[in-house]
């Protein structure tokens, strides 16, 4: 079967007064259609920079991508011009960004922000992308969706704004959905509630996901597949069952005994992750986590890991991998 999306190699660069700040550094995955695919790390480690370089929305000239391909249903995205590229964008594939207080227009109403996408793409009139909005509206969960049409971003409360967002990445019924930090800020119960929305709308209507998170709760319950990035690359992938219950690299079993439990102790403490997160800028030649890591050699010092595989479509990113299950 031929994936919906297909990353070989992607780089991106940030060029700065301080050097080169590798932040995505030869990533590699794909995205099978009606597939949600996790992506999971530190801040810093390069997750939301990968999604903005899919829809090519790093802010240049700063920032580049400077290799690689990336093939959204047979073409790729990087050899497009700007005017293929925003055919694409919102149509076919969406985005949810992290914070939707900032992302949606603060001057602009509900149902512009909405029918705007509609209008762009789609070949309606006013009347019908209203039609329309309201449909997502109530489709996401919304009250009164008529009455919201009319309101401003200020007037919703942060679960209300976030749904408004999905409701604005499904307007064209897009084939990819990219969702960065999609319950960021919100409490527990509006969390969960957000994210069943989401597994729902992949399971009815085939749309396939990447949720882009730190939480390994959210993981856990929703994603089909899982890729671990640290300091811009993956270094671990696999299916949600492989991470959780076969982890292969320091850094995933780190983040897994960082994470609370309900099967443990109430008196267990939690084991954080040591150390900082590298700067981008300065890597050596040796593995990034090594500073890091409990395990490390003389070896990982020496040179980068490269990502093999386990077994089936786990695989890991570490000179210890087959030695780190009885560890």
């Amino acid at each position: 079967m031929t994936a919906l999306l297909e990353i070989k190699d992607l780089q991106t660069q940030f060029f700065t007064s301080s050097g080169i700040v590798k932040a995505v550094d030869g990533i590699t995955y794909d995205v099978n259609a009606g597939e949600t695919v996790a992506v999971v790390g530190e801040s810093g480690c390069g997750k939301s920079v990968s999604a903005l370089s899919i829809l090519r929305l790093v802010a240049e000239p700063a920032g580049k991508v400077v290799g690689g391909t990336i093939n959204f249903q047979g073409q790729d995205l990087l050899k497009l011009s700007a005017v293929e590229m925003r055919k694409i964008r919102g149509k076919d594939i969406a985005m949810v960004f992290q914070e939707p207080m900032t992302s949606l227009n603060p001057v602009l109403t509900i149902g512009l922000q909405l029918t705007e996408t509609l209008i762009q793409h789609l070949d309606v009139n006013q009347d019908e992308a209203n039609t329309r909005a309201i449909e997502l509206l109530g489709l996401v969960g919304i009250s009164e969706p008529e009455r919201r049409l009319s309101q401003y971003p200020h007037h919703l409360s942060g679960g209300m704004r976030q749904r408004v967002m999905i409701a604005m990445a499904l307007c064209c019924d897009p084939k990819l959905i990219i969702a960065d930090e999609p319950t960021t800020a919100l409490d527990v119960t509006i969390q969960a509630q957000i994210l069943e929305l989401m597994k729902n709308l992949t399971r009815d209507f085939g749309v396939a996901m990447i949720i882009i998170t730190h939480n390994l709760g959210v993981v856990a319950r929703y994603a089909d597949r899982v890729n671990v990035m640290y300091a811009g690359k993956i270094i671990e992938t696999g299916t949600a069952e492989d991470i959780y219950h076969n982890p292969r690299h320091p850094y995933t079993i780190a983040l897994l005994k960082s994470v609370p439990r309900l099967d443990q102790p109430r008196v267990a403490k939690l084991d954080p992750v040591q150390g900082q997160p590298p700067d981008l800028s300065k890597l050596d030649d040796g593995c990034s986590f090594r500073p890091r890591c409990r395990y490390a050699t003389d070896k990982c010092a020496q040179a980068i890991p490269p990502l093999e595989a386990i077994d089936g479509v786990h695989k890991s990113a570490c000179f210890r991998r087959d030695e780190l299950e009885s560890l």
